[in-house]
């Protein structure tokens, strides 16, 4: 199975305001970024990942409005209007889909800008961004999750807060501890003790019958699920939530754009008392219904 990939470093071509958009997917490894791109070198980049249900993207619209959005927390350029990223978009899935790419109706879709090439130094100044869009197969999430609390914070007050950022080594190790401890994700609380989010998700807890989450205030990513889910049910967004909240919560679940709304079954070893919970079930009923109604809600 091979993932198929599309990129633009710049210069006009690839579908930006003033070019027509000309898309040529690639196997991955054909693929080329310069070696200088800030990406690479700092870090300095933004992406989307999503869920592609028989060659459609799901929420597609969210995605490119979040792209935006953490691009302009970050300072980035994106000069490609929606149009020219979704022309990328078909053209690598198609492609994917094409060329066995993944071979049922599952598949991952990312779309990723960096700073660009550029000369050495955290302050050289690129010429252009750069657009890299991947798509290949998909994994299905099975059963419900097993999460491991760590040390390490997630820091409301840092500058890209609120951005999808490539620079994720840190929940890239959080996660490793995690699988360490038998666990399939990490969650993370801020250095104020409370309660955040996961590496790769949002965190949902149901304490005295109330769903709640954490709110953006503690610097947990505002997730597409996330958003989608707060539409669907009544939530109680707090800003006080505690890992030891979570520890006793009577259910809990956890949500992303490729694991949708995935029941917790334990936190640090101890199981939880239901699961998966009635608001847990509830909450799944309402996000199939709507996937299965709307590709792009």
């Amino acid at each position: 199975m091979t993932t198929w990939v599309w990129v633009d470093g710049g210069g006009g071509r690839g579908g930006r305001d003033d070019a027509a958009p000309h898309p040529v997917a690639v196997p991955a490894d054909e693929a080329r970024v310069p070696a200088l791109d800030r990406g690479l070198l700092l870090g300095e980049g933004v992406y989307e990942t999503l869920k592609v249900v028989a060659g459609t993207p799901f929420a597609l619209t969210r995605h490119l409005a979040r792209l935006r959005r953490s691009a302009a927390v970050v300072g980035l350029e994106v000069p490609w209007d929606d149009g020219a990223l979704r022309t990328a978009c078909e053209a690598v899935v198609a492609a994917a889909r094409g060329g066995g790419g993944w071979p049922g109706d599952l598949g991952r879709l990312r779309l990723t800008v960096t700073g660009g090439a550029a000369p050495l130094g955290p302050g050289a100044v690129a010429a252009s961004p750069a657009l890299v869009v991947a798509a290949g197969p998909g994994t299905a999430w099975a059963g419900p999750a097993r999460l491991a609390t760590v040390p390490w914070t997630r820091n409301p007050d840092r500058p890209s807060r609120g951005a999808k950022v490539t620079s994720a080594l840190d929940d890239v190790l959080a996660l490793a501890e995690a699988r360490r401890r038998d666990a399939d994700e990490a969650v993370l609380a801020t250095p104020a003790g409370v309660l955040a989010e996961g590496t790769g998700s949002n965190v949902f807890v149901v304490l005295d019958g109330v769903l709640s989450t954490p709110s953006l205030a503690t610097g947990c990513l505002p997730g597409v699920t996330r958003e989608l889910v707060c539409e669907l049910v009544p939530v109680v967004p707090r800003d006080d939530l505690t890992l030891a909240d979570l520890r006793r919560a009577d259910e809990a679940f956890v949500t992303s754009s490729t694991r949708d709304v995935q029941p917790v079954a334990s936190v640090d070893g101890v199981a939880l008392p239901s699961v998966p919970g009635p608001a847990t079930e509830a909450v799944v009923a309402a996000f199939g219904s709507l996937q299965g109604s709307a590709s792009d809600p």
